[in-house]
C-alpha cells in the first residue's frame, strides 16, 4: 500500500514535513487561526482599573462620569450636582453626601510574540510559533470591545520589531498578518534578546496600565535547571510587568517535547545552542527518565509564573487552541481577582 492510500496520509506528509523540513513560512492560513463564531459569547475578564483617554468599558483610575459607584463625600452646594445625591448614606450619617463615579476607561492590549529558533518546531503540522499567533488571535477576538485598542511586539534575537497598537478588527487582521509573514529565524542565530529582556523592553516601552499577554515557549538557551525553586531568568521581569498590568501567558509546547515517541535511536538538538545527543528513546528506561524530565521543566515554568501572579494557559499544537483558551477564559473570571491582588494595603 502507498502512502497516499493511507486513510489521513495527507495530515501525515503534513507533519512529517514540519519536522524534515526548514520552515519557509506561516503552516496555518490567516482565515484558520481563530474562529470568531466560537468566541462570541466569551469575554476577557478585566479586573485591573485601567487609564487612559477615550471613554470604554473598562474601570478607570480615577473619578470621573462613569456607571462604576466609587466614595462617598459630603456634598458641597454649588458645586455638586443634587442627581448625585446617597440618600442612603445621608440617612444613616444625618448630612448630605454624593457618591462619586469612577470613569469608564479603554483598554490597550499588547502581545510579546517570540519567534526565537526554538519556536519554528512542530510535529502536529503546526509550528509552536504559529500556535502562538493563532493564541493573538483568539484573544484580539475575544478583547475587542469600544475604544480598545491592540499592538504587538515580535522578538527576534537581534531585536524587537514594534507593532503599533490601533483599534478594530481590520488592525487586528494587519497585526496577525504582520506576524504570520515575519521571517523565519534561522536556528543558532544570536543576538541580544532573549525572553527575559523582551519582557523588560515591553514593561519599559509601554508604560500605560492594561493587559499584556507573552507568547512563548519559555525556555531559556542552555538552561538545563530543573529544580522548581530556582527561578527562571524570565521571572523577575515577568513579575514587575504584572504589577502595574495584567499579563496573561501563553505557553506553547509540542506534544514531542514531553512526550517521547519510540523510534529508535533519536537525534535531540537544540536549535538555540549548539547541544546536539544521540538517544535511544527504544530503551523505556531512557524514555520514562527524559520524559520526567520533560514534565518537571514544565512544572519549574508552571511554578515560576504561578510565583510571579500571571494568568497562565498552556497550548498544545496536537490539541484544539480554541477550546483550550475558552475552558481557560470561563475559569479565569472565578480566579482573576485572586491572581492580580494587589498588595496589602493598597487598592486596586
Amino acid at each position: 500500500m502507498t502512502l497516499h492510500q493511507v486513510p489521513g496520509a495527507a495530515e501525515e506528509q503534513e507533519a512529517a514535513a514540519s519536522v524534515l523540513r526548514v520552515p519557509t513560512g506561516a503552516t496555518l492560513p490567516l482565515s484558520k487561526l481563530a474562529p470568531e463564531a466560537a468566541l462570541r459569547r466569551l469575554e476577557l475578564t478585566i479586573v485591573r482599573r485601567l487609564e487612559g483617554f477615550l471613554h470604554g468599558d473598562h474601570l478607570g483610575l480615577l473619578p470621573g462620569p462613569g456607571s462604576e459607584l466609587a466614595d462617598a463625600r459630603p456634598y458641597v452646594p454649588g458645586q455638586d450636582d443634587v442627581r448625585r445625591i446617597d440618600w442612603a448614606v445621608s440617612a444613616r450619617t444625618n448630612d448630605t453626601f454624593v457618591r462619586d463615579t469612577m470613569a469608564d476607561r479603554e483598554l490597550e492590549i499588547w502581545a510579546l510574540l517570540d519567534v526565537t529558533p526554538s519556536m519554528n518546531w512542530g510535529t502536529e503540522g503546526v509550528t509552536k510559533r504559529d500556535l502562538g499567533i493563532a493564541a493573538i488571535a483568539t484573544i484580539g477576538f475575544l478583547s475587542q470591545r469600544m475604544g480598545d485598542r491592540f499592538g504587538g511586539m515580535i522578538m527576534r534575537p537581534e531585536g524587537i520589531k514594534r507593532i503599533p497598537a490601533r483599534s478594530g478588527r481590520n488592525a487586528l487582521y494587519s497585526l496577525l498578518r504582520r506576524m504570520l509573514t515575519e521571517p523565519i529565524v534561522a536556528d543558532h542565530a544570536t543576538g541580544p534578546y532573549d525572553l527575559a529582556r523582551g519582557i523588560e523592553k515591553l514593561a519599559s516601552t509601554q508604560p500605560r496600565r492594561g493587559m499584556r499577554v507573552v507568547v512563548s515557549d519559555f525556555l531559556s538557551p542552555g538552561d538545563t535547571e530543573l529544580d522548581p525553586h530556582v527561578p527562571p531568568d524570565w521571572e523577575r521581569p515577568l513579575r514587575h510587568l504584572s504589577v502595574r498590568n495584567q499579563v496573561l501567558c501563553v505557553e506553547v509546547v509540542d506534544r514531542r517535547e514531553i512526550e517521547f515517541p519510540d523510534v529508535g535511536d533519536l537525534l535531540i538538538r537544540d536549535p538555540e545552542t549548539d547541544f546536539a545527543r544521540y538517544v535511544n528513546t527504544s530503551d523505556d528506561a531512557a524514555r520514562r527518565r527524559m520524559d520526567a524530565a520533560a514534565q518537571a521543566q514544565r512544572d519549574r515554568i508552571r511554578i515560576a509564573m504561578r510565583r510571579a501572579g500571571v494568568g497562565h494557559i498552556q497550548l498544545r499544537t496536537d490539541r484544539d487552541w480554541v477550546h483550550d483558551i475558552a475552558r481557560f477564559v470561563l475559569a479565569y473570571r472565578r480566579t482573576a481577582s485572586m491572581l492580580h491582588a494587589p498588595p496589602q494595603g493598597v487598592t486596586k
